[in-house]
């Protein structure tokens, strides 16, 4: 059965899956579908909970690859697009919950800014933590929040409005726009620390690399940028050019080895606390290799094998004796 290459969402847009293999899906998440709790019912664009349904009701997506599990194994803030990874097995969100969580995932965004920043290429520190009082807003604490730190690169300017390259080292919640925001360009259409607009949040994550955790090949998974930066009205940036062009000319990756897949479907408490399964299904697991036939020693001076010997059977009656 042919693969589906798209996820279709009941809004009417898609998410289209950028590379999979034995243990992750990278999807390229639409803007505005948040990643909520399992059993968070107060929004319809819960993307998390959306994908589970389908597997449960056996869409096609899902059907086509015989799907039985999917977990997000990081975050994308709900306004914000692009790739982010999926596990396909409870090993597999183990493992690459623990990659994450060491920073062994080097992370691009695309940003677009109201406002020009002053330098060419800049490095943002500010520790960032919880707005007191006010519940899913964050601020940049040096007294308390947690540390944090983004590189910048100015790529273009239109207008008002620039093109900026991020890639944050740690991961906090909002850091990328609370860093922005500290530099003094808040990102275009932020409606908690900007100014809204109808484009939406100006912000796109456009590449993950990292080295795959089961057979440590290195992996670069690209998300299209050419209608986000048109939107705007940039032209895509031959910075931006020349990473896909690193990504092309890089060296075909070995065989995978097989033992190697087979521990891709390996069990285990997930690293995020979550539970496992919520339909009570383990995920599918390869069948173990067969072991190749013994053949016996030969001989010693004839060069041959020796003869297998039969395995003791039943004693053999005897009739009557005459």
């Amino acid at each position: 059965m042919a693969k589906a290459t798209h996820i279709p969402l009941p809004d009417g847009s898609s998410a289209a899956i950028l590379y999979e293999d034995r243990s992750i899906l990278a999807l390229d998440k639409p803007a505005g579908w948040i990643l909520g709790p399992d059993d968070w019912q107060h929004t319809r664009r819960n993307l998390s909970l959306q994908l589970q349904d389908d597997i449960r009701e056996g869409a096609f997506w899902a059907q086509s690859r015989n799907l039985r599990f999917i977990r997000f194994i990081h975050r994308l803030d709900g306004p914000t697009s692009g790739v982010m990874l999926w596990a396909k097995s409870q090993g597999a969100l183990e493992q690459y919950s623990r990659l994450f969580a060491t920073r062994g995932v080097n992370k691009t965004y695309l940003a677009v800014t109201d406002g020009i920043p002053s330098e060419k290429i800049w490095r943002r520190r500010d520790p960032i933590g919880p707005e007191p009082g006010k519940p899913g807003r964050y601020m940049v604490d040096p007294a308390a929040g947690k540390e944090a730190e983004t590189n910048f690169e100015l790529l273009d300017v239109s207008g008002r409005q620039a093109l900026v390259l991020a890639e944050p080292y740690s991961g906090r919640t909002h850091q990328i726009r609370l860093h922005l925001l500290a530099t003094g360009c808040p990102v275009a259409g932020d409606e908690l620390y900007g100014r809204p607009s109808d484009g939406g949040l100006g912000l796109r994550a456009i590449r993950l690399e990292f080295r795959d955790p089961f057979t440590k090949r290195p992996i670069c998974i690209d998300a299209p940028v050419k209608d986000f930066c048109w939107s705007y009205g940039f032209r895509v940036p031959d910075r931006v050019r020349e990473l896909a062009r690193r990504r092309d000319q890089a060296p075909p990756l070995p065989k995978l080895d097989a033992g190697a897949e087979l521990a891709e479907a390996s069990d285990g408490e997930t690293a995020l606390g979550e539970p496992a399964f919520d339909d009570g299904q383990e995920p599918q697991r390869a069948a173990p290799p067969r072991p190749a036939p013994v053949r016996p020693f030969p001989r010693a001076g004839t060069g041959r094998p020796a003869p297998r010997k039969r395995p003791p059977g039943p004693p053999r009656s005897r009739g009557p004796s005459r």
